[in-house]
């Protein structure tokens, strides 16, 4: 089943459906031509050009590794002729194609990769394939931003509960009158526990198995796993004060943790964040 997150643009007062598949954009090839004379046909008669078949041919080889060069062969050879017709779904189940894809439903129609659903509007109208690709920019720009301020006020909200998870090892763990390089090491090993609760490995483990990555392990985290991170933290604080040794708190707050991230993963309102 075709697992799918769906949004509309409007280009030119013309609303056009785009669906993520496998993170790849697919917009609607059938809301493209709405309001163009001809309407679906137009596809049909898009698909029939030998150009077309070449460009579409071209796109399958360099991003699909199934793709059924022999089939697509005889394509080619009948493209162009007064009596060759293609339907996009003749295309797929021939040639094994991913470019395109058939959909039924209450959203159906033809959806085509976004590369190739730009080639069509410079098909339809040079002009239309410009607004279509400025809106198309705009969409994910808007995307990005959504992302950026998730991703921030996670860091944010795990930055607060550092300072309470640091406040409580601060009264409840570190005895008086050590050394700051004492200190160091406490904290450093109260943040292990959370590292190893949540991600399975010490800070020291990560960058021995990542040594190509700059930064630490919370900082190429998943926004899920920051809001855990979060929530474990702050949980931490409270075990800490409540005097529970070390080794039974990261049991608990790595059985919180996979719990935690089970529920986020299987709601929808937040399967779109990552």
């Amino acid at each position: 089943m075709m697992k799918e997150k769906k949004a509309i643009i409007n280009v030119k007062g013309t609303e056009i459906t785009i669906i993520k598949y496998q993170e790849k954009d697919f917009i609607s090839l059938t809301d493209m031509v709405k309001n163009f004379e001809g309407g679906s046909t137009l596809i049909e008669n898009w698909l029939r050009n030998k150009d077309t078949i070449l460009f579409l041919g071209v796109w399958e080889q360099l991003n699909n590794p199934d793709f059924n060069s022999f089939e697509f062969e005889g394509i080619k050879s009948e493209a162009g002729r007064n009596s060759f017709y293609l339907s996009s779904k003749k295309w797929i189940d021939t040639t094994k194609a991913i470019g395109l894809k058939a959909k039924t439903g209450r959203y159906g129609g033809t959806f085509a990769h976004k590369d190739i659903a730009f080639e069509f509007g410079s098909w339809l109208s040079p002009e239309f394939k410009l607004y279509l690709i400025t809106e198309f920019q705009r969409l994910k720009e808007d995307e990005n931003r959504r992302l950026s301020l998730d991703w921030n006020l996670n860091r944010t909200l795990s930055r607060i509960n550092y300072r309470i998870h640091t406040d409580a090892i601060k009264e409840n763990i570190i005895p008086q009158h050590i050394s700051n390089t004492q200190i160091s090491y406490v904290y450093a090993n109260e943040a292990d526990v959370l590292n190893v609760a949540l991600f399975g490995k010490t800070a020291k483990q990560w960058s021995e198995d990542n040594p190509t990555l700059n930064g630490n392990m919370r900082e190429h985290a998943s926004i899920k796993q920051l809001l855990v991170l979060a929530n474990i933290e702050s949980m931490n604080a409270e075990f800490i004060r409540m005097k529970i040794p070390q080794h039974e708190r990261i049991i608990k707050l790595n059985q919180i943790a996979i719990t935690q991230l089970k529920s986020l993963l299987a709601d929808p309102l937040v399967k779109k964040i990552n």
